[in-house]
């Protein structure tokens, strides 16, 4: 199934600059072969269901490695099965509106 999600990872115990935490999930979801595309208060991301909530599962373990003694995530997952729809599509049909 394919899915949309929003995420936004919260490292804890790892001072003030949270970025290159952040930047070692960006490299897995480059890894995973995901669509990804940071923003300011996170990363939306799409693919199939089980190999983006692998990808979650990854980060959390190799913040947990670089140091994170915990991490919160934040995640909202979207799925239809109408039509195919990408995090692309959702954006053009608003600016196509504008």
């Amino acid at each position: 199934m394919h899915v949309l999600m929003d995420i936004q990872v919260s490292p804890g115990g790892v001072g003030t600059s949270v970025s290159p935490y952040i930047a070692e999930c960006q490299r897995i979801f480059e890894a995973a072969g995901l669509t990804y595309q940071l923003h300011g208060y996170g990363t939306n991301v799409e693919g199939e269901w089980d190999d983006v909530l692998a990808a979650v599962k990854r980060c959390h373990e190799r913040l947990h490695d670089m140091g994170a003694v915990r991490i919160s995530s934040y995640l909202k997952l979207g799925t239809r099965v109408d039509r195919e729809q990408s995090l692309q599509d959702k954006i053009d049909s608003v600016r196509d509106k504008i």
